[in-house]
């Protein structure tokens, strides 16, 4: 019976010291379109964080004398505002340390307010200024604003581009009508005449009507902020009414994607990108590297940046020794770090990159080439 007893005491013991040395579970949100016709954006985001997760783990990190393990909780916000906002409840509810995403702009912005009522930290892919202009501790960028990259564009459009007659389109999502609005106002500070300016919806698939207006104004170039899904048809649209207008748009057009939908009609289009090519971050050429050895694929636009946003808030956490949010919070605000995009990946004092940058992109001959990397803030 005693001998029973031991074994029993013996195997219990042991229960509780392999449970004490096992990585404490540290889950962080991530939230983007995981399905539908943006899901590739958003498995590129969740790629680069897992990445970083991966990577981060495999250094048996240790917070607070334990050794910890980076958990994602991944979620699908379909890129629609209203199922964003349960998502955010849900991965508070779920009792995430932090939150890495989302990516549209128009998700981001109103679960923003639950991750803040919360607490927790958000580092999020969307472009838009009003997400960090809200005044909210908790909101920080993966990317360059908007603001920024649609000034640059504009003026390039006419310094560079020559371009004196302008017309532009937007999708009315807060990312494509922030981005157009922007490239508006710096194209007429730099001399362009806006000849017109039409809205359409990010569900339209048909956008004769409006090109049949634009055309009557005679521009050099068309700017449309929104996604490639639709600069797809519209640039075929375009060629098919002889509208000899050069389409120009944001990052979420500079894709293969956009080549493959388009076809011949992608010939000419310019897009512009935050920060610099792949193969120019201070990073990048082992970033791909070690992307392809995981992922079995090249990582597409914006998995750097979910990369470096990861770091980031991973970063904070060791630096703080802590991963409660309120405790790590002021360290993630502090970041200086080397990361893949950025030589000295911080944030000033909304969440915003303190360095920015833009290139912008023609696709020549079916494959998008590098026009001119313009310097950030």
């Amino acid at each position: 019976m005693k001998k029973h007893c031991l074994t029993a005491l013996s195997l219990a013991l042991v229960a509780i010291g392999a449970s004490a040395a096992d990585p404490a579970e540290v889950k962080i949100g991530f939230a983007a379109p995981l399905t539908g016709p943006q899901a590739h954006y958003g498995k590129d985001m969740q790629n680069g964080i897992q990445l970083a997760f991966d990577e981060a783990n495999a250094t048996h990190p240790k917070i607070g004398g334990r050794e910890v393990r980076f958990v994602l909780v991944a979620e699908d916000d379909q890129a629609d505002p209203k199922t964003g906002t349960l998502v955010a409840q849900r991965l508070v509810d779920a009792g995430v340390k932090g939150m890495l995403g989302h990516f549209n702009s128009g998700t981001t912005i109103p679960a923003s307010r639950i991750y803040a009522q919360a607490g927790i930290p958000q580092i999020a892919m969307a472009t838009a200024p009003a997400y960090t202009a809200q005044g909210y501790k908790t909101t920080f960028r993966m990317m360059t604003s908007d603001t920024q990259q649609g000034s640059v564009v504009g003026k390039f459009a006419v310094d560079k581009l020559g371009y004196k007659n302008i017309a532009v389109i937007d999708d009315r999502t807060a990312y494509g009508q922030g981005l157009a609005d922007e490239f508006e106002k710096a194209a007429k500070a730099a001399g362009a005449k806006i000849v017109a300016r039409e809205y359409t919806t990010d569900k339209a698939m048909d956008f004769n009507a409006i090109l049949t207006k634009i055309k009557t104004a005679s521009p050099q170039a068309v700017f449309f902020g929104g996604t490639e899904v639709q600069a797809a048809p519209m640039s075929r649209q375009m060629k098919a009414l002889g509208l000899n207008a050069t389409l120009m748009a944001g990052e979420m057009i500079k894709t293969d994607n956009f080549i493959k939908l388009a076809g011949d009609n992608s010939e000419g289009v310019v897009a512009s990108l935050a920060g610099l090519p792949v193969e120019k971050m201070p990073g990048g050429a082992d970033y791909v590297a070690r992307y392809e050895k995981r992922f079995g694929a090249k990582p597409e636009t914006y998995s750097p940046y979910a990369y470096d946003g990861a770091m980031a808030m991973i970063g904070a956490m060791k630096k703080a020794n802590s991963t409660e949010p309120e405790k790590y919070l002021p360290a993630l605000a502090a970041t200086n770090m080397p990361g893949v995009t950025s030589p000295a990946l911080g944030y000033d004092t909304r969440g915003d990159l303190k360095i920015g940058g833009i290139t912008l992109y023609k696709v020549v001959k079916g494959k998008w080439e590098t026009l001119e990397s313009v310097g950030g803030k």
